[in-house]
């Protein structure tokens, strides 16, 4: 095993774990919940719920795109270069 494949290894293993991690940290879209148990969302409330949950998607977006392009990256390596 080259540097090369360690190295791209250990970063697609990081970047599965980062989707995998940010994915669970998001909550689910469930509407009226609040209300039924009793607690219900004040305004600011639901204002820092959105701006978090805008963060985590946005980051949901950059790691599956990089975990993507580094899979390709990996497979064209492997194809091209290791024999």
């Amino acid at each position: 095993m080259s540097v090369t494949e360690i190295v791209l290894g250990i970063a697609l293993l990081i970047f599965s774990i980062a989707i995998t991690v940010i994915v669970l940290m998001q909550e689910g879209h469930e509407e009226n919940v609040g209300v039924v148990t009793g607690g219900a969302d004040t305004f600011l409330s639901k204002n820092q719920a959105h701006s978090v949950d805008s963060f985590l998607a946005r980051w949901t977006k950059f790691f599956a795109i990089g975990f993507f392009v580094l899979v390709i990256v990996i497979n064209a390596f492997l194809y091209f270069f290791v024999k």
